[in-house]
């Protein structure tokens, strides 16, 4: 595989060696060089695709080390191909989305006796089958859809409306009473794109009742903690951040506002982000960081951030706030580049790594992609080549890619995450190809799994009615 390095030596020799009449009507090198990624990124995906289909079909997840299979629980629920199912429609890889799109309807049977983790199924399966109905229109996807999501919804049946933890897929026996903001507010988009779907409003207002639940426990300073119990509306855990395990809640705001134009969720978006960026945010070194602090008077508890806090520059952007955004992705392209990719937590305080695994995350690249889509400077756009070339250097195996176990030894491990395919091959083939390619960011909202939805899909009048709200 050539690098970016490369890609532009040829590019700028081609350059040199055209007339000016000739340049005036040649594509810009950067651009080839560019599409040239792009469509590395697609290849790979596909090459990628292919060892999960042939070490792994039917079950979670590729291990591509040892060209063999890993299952969430005990029965598999085909968790890779259902998140894969979006980037390769994309792609434009038709036959095997197809594929993916009949096992669905054919042979996928969700009675299992399995305790499933009701916020990493949702964003996955619930938020995959979702998206493939909406690229697909089969109907038969949809009634599979259906039955996932009332498999589902016991969890939600908690003296807070916050779901549990688990929830047998079967039975419908909940457990886990403790659980994170992430997981307590990282379910009212799809569920609301399910009551868009089905007409049945059911599904939102028991999405939406656990965003209320976490909204109303704030403190006097407009910030929730980490855990909390969903039975008493106890905080268990009173640090607020916008790192892994809050992360998606507010992206969830903001998106579940900008898709269904619901002004209550409007209105507690605005007070969530100011109070997060009054209280969470702090100066070090040049960079802006966004540490953790107390809930009640915001007094510092810890410099250690995530590589999952990375996806807050796109939701600054997004909503409009594009000097903010700008600052942060610096901020993390700065602790990318000391490592050569982005260990999972480091602390800005100490200037240390504090977790070095690597897996194969998105979010930064996700970040520089929003970024060059709102603002056309080419540094982010750069920056994502260096990430595809850092992770290709270091990632790459001979049937796909895989996880680091440490960044500061760049070992692998032996396991290729679902998101893979949903969230960071797609991010790398759309800032590459973005100006070039039939999708256009300006007309889709993603689910925090990159599954994309056409905002024109969801018409105002409609969504109050089906959604009741």
């Amino acid at each position: 595989m050539r690098s970016l390095l490369v890609l532009l030596s040829a590019g700028l020799l081609t350059a040199c060696s055209t007339s000016p009449a000739e340049q005036q009507t040649t594509t810009p090198p950067v651009d080839t060089t560019y599409l040239r990624l792009a469509e590395e990124v697609r290849q790979e995906t596909l090459r990628s695709w292919k060892a999960y289909r042939q070490y792994a079909w039917g079950h979670d997840a590729l291990k591509p080390l040892t060209k063999s299979a890993e299952d969430w629980y005990e029965h598999p629920l085909f968790i890779a191909p259902i998140d894969a199912y979006s980037t390769l429609k994309l792609m434009g890889f038709d036959a095997e989305a197809k594929e993916i799109e009949d096992y669905v309807v054919d042979s996928l049977n969700w009675d299992k006796d399995v305790n499933a983790k009701v916020f990493e199924v949702d964003i996955r399966i619930l938020g995959g089958l979702l998206g493939m109905y909406e690229l697909s229109g089969n109907p038969k996807v949809l009634a599979r859809t259906v039955d996932f999501a009332d498999r589902l919804l016991p969890a939600f049946n908690t003296g807070t409306g916050i779901p549990t933890y688990n929830v047998n897929l079967r039975t419908g026996r909940t457990s886990g009473d403790t659980v994170n903001v992430a997981e307590a507010g990282t379910n009212i988009l799809e569920l609301g794109i399910l009551s868009y779907y089905t007409k049945d409003p059911k599904y939102y207002a028991a999405g939406k009742r656990a965003t209320m639940a976490i909204h109303a426990r704030r403190s006097k300073l407009g910030l929730p903690g980490t855990d909390i119990n969903v039975q008493t509306g106890e905080w268990t855990n009173r640090n607020a951040s916008i790192c892994a395990g809050v992360d998606s809640y507010y992206e969830y705001l903001y998106k579940t506002y900008q898709l269904f134009g619901d002004s209550t969720i409007g209105r507690i978006w605005n007070e969530a982000i100011g109070s997060v960026n009054t209280h969470l945010a702090e100066e070090q070194d040049s960079l802006l960081w966004y540490g953790r602090v107390n809930m009640d008077d915001a007094s510092r508890t810890s410099d250690v951030i995530t590589l999952y806090d990375a996806f807050f520059p796109a939701l600054l952007v997004l909503s409009g706030d594009t000097a903010r955004a700008e600052r942060m992705q610096h901020t993390y392209d700065h602790v990318w580049r000391l490592h050569g990719l982005e260990p999972t937590a480091y602390d800005y305080g100490k200037h240390e790594v504090r977790a070095g695994d690597y897996d194969l995350n998105p979010e930064i690249i996700e970040s520089a992609y929003y970024l060059y889509h709102f603002t056309d400077k080419p540094i982010y756009r750069e920056m994502a080549a260096q990430y595809w070339s850092d992770i290709n250097k270091h990632c790459r195996t001979d049937v796909a890619f895989t996880s680091i176990e440490d960044v500061r030894t760049m070992k692998q491990k032996d396991y290729m995450p679902t998101f893979f395919f949903a969230e960071t091959m797609k991010y790398f083939y759309l800032v590459f190809s973005e100006g070039k390619g039939a999708f256009n960011l300006d007309e889709h909202v993603f689910n925090t799994e990159a599954h994309p939805f056409r905002r024109s899909t969801f018409e105002p009048m409609e969504v109050r009615k089906r959604l009741g709200y």
